[in-house]
């Protein structure tokens, strides 16, 4: 039987038959009662009370997501036909973070093997160092993020596609149904997607045609939370994705409007071609492990540079006493101790600094030694270490890796906060973490049949070299921007068994966030949901940030004690994970997710 679920999610029914059953020999997709209520609100912060199930579970962004993936693992789909349903339906219902016009990263285990999926969209072949300068100096950021300038080649579609070929158990086909339902039949726009295009980042998306219509009222202002919202431009790309395969997407129809868009662009036109597309391969890459404690962590390689930032932050701090700086009780519930701020917001300031320094493709510029190694050696990070000291060091510098690195300038770009996480385990063994993004909130505010179009050039650098030494992160046609997704699985070092999959959106912070809910589970016993709702904090190498309205004067005021200039801000992460459980001899899962956004965990 389907877990019952608690306060939050008492409107979704336990019976989920409302709508009607999809073409006959597919998945038999039903609408879910609650497609026609609105998601809780997305603003603010909203307790959640974490999730249980016994055989597989899914944690994804949205309800009507999670409930496409539970649907898929329900009929005796795998992890990866599970996390397509939710890609989908993501596309749909979350455009503003992520689908089939951006890219992802996904870690996969089937039991015995972990692959890292790599899904990253590339730069198109013409462009050049200086794509992002103009009159001898760098654009503002926002003038390069709208428009054509800033699309990169999706790969989506085309790493899904390949995760199913190894992974999948039902078909193709019957993956996409719950999307092409909802996208024709509509869903109700969240309290969350309203209140995004109401923000200001939102006004450029009313100069696209397309998108003006879909998102806003004729007089201009954005619809209305609970107005229903159908898309029948995206089913129709869907069914001919679902017929065809990934080719549909990249060849022929689709890709002409694509491009026609992005260079046709009145004010800000790119480079992206039809080759461009046609050429995109997602890649499968060796993922990036390594030990803490008693557990194995794996993630993405570069060109992610979130697992590995995380795994230097853990060596980093692998010698200090974390367990013994558990949380501690305020007015609104747990925080972290100034003690563990305190470490590993001056251990992220040391692995930032890293990252700006040595990480970008490996394909084109490879790291000190060749391989993440240099950088998690224990010995280079027995020195990184020893800078940390009882007062912040403010601003960290690169260090010096013991293997041969080419002379390189550090990065100068952003990552914004438009992304979403999905974490999955099936009824057979599997398990993955998949983060998926169009980078800024609406991509680059460019719609074609139904979809936005990602702005993921603006993770390079705009900035391609300092006094004549090269920034590794800077933009070379085919490339693929640095990224700070970090989709995790731990495993227990004596069993080898999956003990958790966990992610986050949220920009350069993911690393942060994602590191967090790793020292509150592993150190601090804590399960996940506690872990999430942990109040965010960290150093991105510059002030040390706490969350808005849940952080104390009292750690406030001892941070600042220590040297550290504090900067509460307020949170745009969105954390999912599910870790195993056992209780006796009985092995079970426990999931959670975010209170600052919409999602949900589904289970049986």
């Amino acid at each position: 039987m389907m877990v019952r679920r608690r306060s939050l999610a008492a409107w979704i029914a336990a019976a989920l038959l409302a709508g009607c059953a999809s073409a006959p020999g597919g998945l038999g997709y039903r609408v879910p009662e609650h497609v026609q209520r609105t998601p809780e609100a997305a603003s603010g912060y909203a307790e959640k009370p974490g999730w249980s199930a016994q055989k597989f579970m899914v944690a994804a962004a949205n309800p009507l997501a999670a409930d496409a993936g539970y649907q898929v693992l329900r009929a005796g789909g795998s992890a990866v036909d599970a996390v397509i349903a939710v890609q989908m339906v993501l596309g749909l219902v979350e455009p503003q973070s992520s689908g089939i016009g951006g890219g992802l990263f996904l870690v996969h285990h089937d039991g015995k093997m972990v692959q890292a999926f790599d899904g990253r969209e590339t730069a198109p072949s013409a462009a050049t160092p200086e794509l992002f300068m103009k009159d001898g100096k760098p654009m503002g950021f926002m003038e390069g993020v709208v428009g054509g300038r800033s699309v990169g080649v999706p790969g989506t579609l085309r790493a899904l596609e390949l995760a199913h070929r190894q992974h999948g158990k039902l078909p193709w086909k019957s993956l996409f149904e719950p999307a092409i339902v909802i996208a024709e039949r509509g869903f109700r726009i969240s309290p969350r997607l309203h209140a995004l295009l109401s923000d200001t980042g939102a006004e450029t998306l009313r100069d696209d045609a397309a998108a003006a219509a879909y998102f806003f009222e004729p007089g201009g202002a954005p619809k209305a939370a609970g107005t229903l919202l159908r898309n029948p431009d995206y089913a129709a790309v869907l069914r001919d994705v679902a017929e065809r395969g990934a080719a549909a997407f990249y060849e022929g129809g689709v890709a002409r409007d694509i491009v026609a868009k992005v260079r046709g662009h009145s004010r800000n036109p790119g480079l992206l071609s039809e080759a461009d597309l046609g050429a995109y391969r997602a890649k499968v890459r060796d993922p990036l492990c390594f030990d803490y404690k008693a557990w194995t962590l794996c993630g993405m390689p570069p060109p992610s540079s979130g697992p590995l930032a995380i795994g230097q932050m853990m060596g980093m701090l692998s010698q200090h006493n974390l367990p013994a700086m558990r949380p501690v009780s305020a007015s609104f519930g747990l925080e972290p101790s100034v003690d563990a701020v305190h470490l590993i917001s001056e251990a992220g300031r040391l692995a930032y600094a890293d990252r700006a320094r040595f990480v970008a493709d490996p394909d084109f510029v490879p790291l000190p030694g060749g391989s993440p190694a240099a950088l998690l050696d224990p010995a280079y990070l027995r020195q990184r270490a020893a800078l940390i000291t009882d007062r912040s060091m403010g601003r960290a510098r690169a260090g010096t890796p013991t293997l041969p690195a080419v002379s390189l300038a550090d990065d100068r770009s952003a990552e914004l906060p438009s992304t979403s996480h999905v974490s999955v385990v099936d009824a057979y063994g599997n398990a993955l973490a998949m983060t998926t993004t169009i980078e800024n909130a609406f991509g680059a505010q460019i719609m074609v049949r139904g979809f936005l179009l990602n702005n993921e050039l603006t993770d390079f650098s705009f900035v391609a070299s300092e006094n004549g030494v090269p920034v590794a992160n800077r933009v070379q046609g085919g490339k693929r921007p640095r990224s700070s997704m970090s989709p995790m699985l731990v495993f227990d070092r004596a069993t080898d068994q999956l003990v958790m999959s966990v992610g986050s959106s949220g920009g350069s912070a993911i690393i942060n966030d994602t590191a967090k809910v790793l020292f509150a589970t592993l150190d601090w016993g804590l399960d996940v949901q506690q872990a999430i709702s942990l109040p965010n904090f960290g150093s991105r190498n510059g002030p040390t940030e706490v969350e808005q309205g849940r952080s104390s004067p009292a750690l406030v005021d001892a941070l600042k004690a220590r040297g550290h200039k504090v900067e509460p801000m307020a949170q745009t992460s969105g954390l999912h994970a599910i870790q195993r459980r056992t209780h006796g001899a009985r092995v079970g899962w426990f999931g959670g997710a975010d209170p600052r956004r919409e999602g949900i965990v589904m289970g049986d």
